[in-house]
């Protein structure tokens, strides 16, 4: 059985906030630090800021006993032996990550330290900023022997983020020397021994006892490449199966069919490769712009990583045409929005198609209501209700009267809908999906205009009311 470790999780949001508690669960004892006072507080009142699956039975489980949060970051790096850095890394103007809150929570780093540490990258963060980490902290008198800089990215999906962390493909450690690699091998110990998975109360996923956990080890810099080429990667399926969704549509083919024929090959399996509206989030956006970033300060020509952006822009582009396509005329049409986050699964509406296209709508003359199980109060801090935008308490109050639905997340909860009571609260029978969560002769036999991404429409004669249903 491993020992535990004292651990220091500078930052409370996705990431930090989830680390700091698949720590705890792994059996550390965390500090997680964040200046949000108000965030703080709501965590140790026993609130839980972010909408994550496991995680409120987590904090559950570990609050006030295995995990504490605190905005005193002296007192948690004084008590810890790893540091890891969770803090935001958002996209500059130039495409660049903006490196500062690092940079500040390193200079407070430098003026906490008392002993040997072990300094973790959590963050997104481009290629050397390791060594720049290390450069702050000489500068600030810190000697070299007192501390390591240690790369270790983080591959978790909204949504599903805590069984992520806990069962991993694959946990990658960037360390330059020995010492702290040994000092990372001890914190994922639990994961990569099957310790943890042996336990009764351990959360089951995809590893176990007998399949642990795997570990790399690698330099920091190339452990800081994996993280952004990874991302690059995913992004470059999804683009480019969007871009093949739009060649499918033009001849008539379905790219269900011919994504379902790709992902049975092996090589290309059959993960990422949905048509829809495209990637958004925190991760992808900002990612892809970094990485295009880094090859051209190093000189490296890497253009396909400007296609794939292009091409996921694009797709916004094509499904608001399909809804001013079916519509004719947006101004003062009503529609329905089903779906706000940027996936399913989160609340999170960061770079969220949806939001864009709402956005547009409403521009275009609209009246939106939306209705998503979870994002719905954070979107209202940036499209606060008004005449033309508006808030359902669920599908069907969303769908009341509207000249149109569309489907803009992908929550289980709309691939359910009751198909039959959705049109009989409509106006007029027009479903506009950028998810593709229903299969095109379904919706027709439901007597749906159905319009879709990479898929030929179905169209009823008739889309007025009174009409006769085809259950």
């Amino acid at each position: 059985m491993s020992q535990p470790v004292s651990i220091c999780v500078i930052g409370s949001g996705y990431v930090g906030l989830v680390a700091a508690v698949c720590f705890a669960e792994m059996g550390h004892s965390v500090l997680c630090v964040d200046n949000d006072e108000a965030k703080m507080k709501t965590l140790c009142d026993g609130g839980v800021p972010i909408f994550e699956r496991h995680l409120p039975e987590l904090l559950a489980r570990h609050r006030k006993r295995s995990i504490a949060f605190t905005s005193d970051l002296g007192v948690a790096i004084a008590k810890s032996e790893v540091v890891f850095i969770a803090v935001g890394t958002p996209q500059g103007d130039s495409g660049a990550a903006d490196l500062s809150f690092v940079e500040a929570v390193v200079s407070e780093i430098a003026r906490s330290l008392s002993g040997y540490k072990v300094i973790v990258e959590k963050s997104t963060v481009p290629v050397y900023t390791n060594e720049w980490i290390s450069r702050v902290l000489q500068r600030h008198g810190v000697p070299s022997d007192a501390f390591d800089v240690v790369s270790n990215p983080e591959f978790l999906r909204e949504g599903t983020a805590v069984l992520d962390f806990l069962h991993p493909d694959r946990i990658v450690v960037g360390a330059n020397s020995e010492r702290a690699a040994e000092v990372m091998r001890r914190v994922y110990a639990p994961l990569t021994d099957g310790s943890y998975y042996a336990r009764p109360d351990a959360l089951t996923g995809t590893c176990s006892a007998s399949r642990p956990a795997p570990l790399l080890v690698t330099s920091a810099q190339s452990a800081e490449l994996i993280k952004h080429a990874s991302n690059a990667f995913l992004a470059l399926k999804i683009s480019f199966i969007n871009a093949v969704a739009n060649l499918a549509e033009a001849v008539d083919a379905d790219i269900q069919d011919i994504a379902a024929g790709m992902g049975l090959d092996t090589r290309i399996g059959p993960r990422f490769l949905r048509a829809g509206l495209g990637y958004g989030g925190s991760c992808f956006p900002k990612d892809v712009a970094a990485f295009h970033w880094v090859a051209q300060q190093r000189g490296v020509d890497f253009q396909l990583l400007d296609e794939i952006r292009k091409i996921n822009e694009r797709q916004r582009e094509i499904f608001f045409n399909k809804v001013l396509s079916a519509l004719w005329t947006l101004r003062g049409k009503r529609l329905a929005a089903l779906g706000l986050a940027f996936k399913g699964d989160t609340d999170d509406i960061r770079e969220s198609p949806a939001i864009n296209l709402i956005e547009r709508l409403l521009a275009s003359g609209a009246q939106v209501t939306a209705y998503d199980p979870a994002a719905m109060e954070r979107t209202r801090a940036v499209l606060p209700a008004s005449d033309r935008m508006r808030y359902a308490s669920g599908i069907y109050e969303a769908a009341r009267d509207a000249d149109a639905v569309l489907i803009l997340t992908d929550w289980k909860e709309f691939a359910e809908i009751d198909l039959v009571r959705l049109n009989q609260a409509v106006r007029f029978p027009i479903v506009i999906d950028g998810r593709n969560l229903y299969k095109p002769q379904v919706m027709h036999d439901h007597g749906f205009t159905y319009v879709s991404m990479g898929r030929p429409a179905t169209y009823q004669a008739q889309q007025g009311k009174p009409r006769s249903l085809a259950v």
